[in-house]
């Protein structure tokens, strides 16, 4: 049976990729005088790799670096801080709402006394300040684990989050559900031995997602309900996937 209901972060509480982490990103460049800018398609292609650090530093060693940057990781390491800032800045002034029906699948499992979690490898800040502002103190209180950032040193596709988020809670992955966005998500989570479903953001849409147990544009508020707690709970009986 699901004991555990574990959400990522970008692309599943909220859409932060496009108008959220693009734009601060872009403005992070521009403040610190660098002459390139991320647009849509671009970042898209860049998302397949996890982590904003990890990101930058992928890009620069594609494109080119800046010519007055002489330590790499001090400049990856402070160009994320201020990124992180400026992201910070968009969450706090609520441009970035939380996706159709994530506060309502919460608020089914806290009823049902389904353990909640996070496991993003966004910044620790940025997912604090998300559940926080957006869901409100009250209902994240309720989150068992909240695993972010570079609490672990491999990013998804590796499972190293989904399986430190297990020893944590103190339950198998086959006791878990995951809510994910992205094919590389949905692989850590299958790797952890969790069931996984998916509701696609506006970056993954096209990704292959064949190995998930269920599909769903988004969660969804009445009258437009895509996904219940019960629907999730259905996927462990004899309908579910086995694992």
């Amino acid at each position: 049976m699901m004991k555990a209901l574990i959400f990522d972060c970008d692309g599943v509480l909220v859409d932060t990729e496009r108008d959220g982490h693009r734009v601060a990103f872009n403005r992070a460049f521009a403040q610190k005088g660098c002459d390139f800018e991320w647009d849509v398609p671009l970042y898209g292609k860049l998302l397949k790799v996890s982590g904003g650090k990890e990101r930058m530093r992928h890009y620069l060693d594609e494109y080119g670096w800046p010519s007055d940057v002489t330590d790499k990781d001090a400049f990856i390491k402070e160009m994320h801080r201020l990124k992180t800032d400026l992201l910070m800045e968009i969450i706090a002034s609520g441009q970035l709402p939380l996706r159709s029906g994530v506060k309502r699948i919460v608020e089914e499992a806290i009823a049902a006394d389904i353990i909640l979690a996070v496991c993003s490898t966004a910044n620790e800040r940025g997912v604090n300040l998300i559940l926080e502002k957006l869901l409100g103190a009250e209902r994240k209180e309720k989150f068992a684990a909240i695993l972010a950032g570079d609490i672990v040193s491999r990013k998804k596709p590796d499972p190293e989050i989904y399986n430190l988020a297990k020893a944590m809670l103190g339950l198998p992955g086959a006791e878990c559900l995951v809510i994910e966005d992205s094919r590389n998500g949905l692989l850590a989570a299958k790797a952890a031995n969790m069931r996984c479903v998916i509701t696609m953001a506006s970056y993954t849409v096209h990704e292959d997602f064949r190995e998930a147990d269920a599909i769903y544009p988004e969660l969804g508020d009445p009258p437009n309900v895509y996904v219940a707690l019960q629907d999730l709970k259905d996927l462990f009986g004899h309908g579910g996937k086995e694992l």
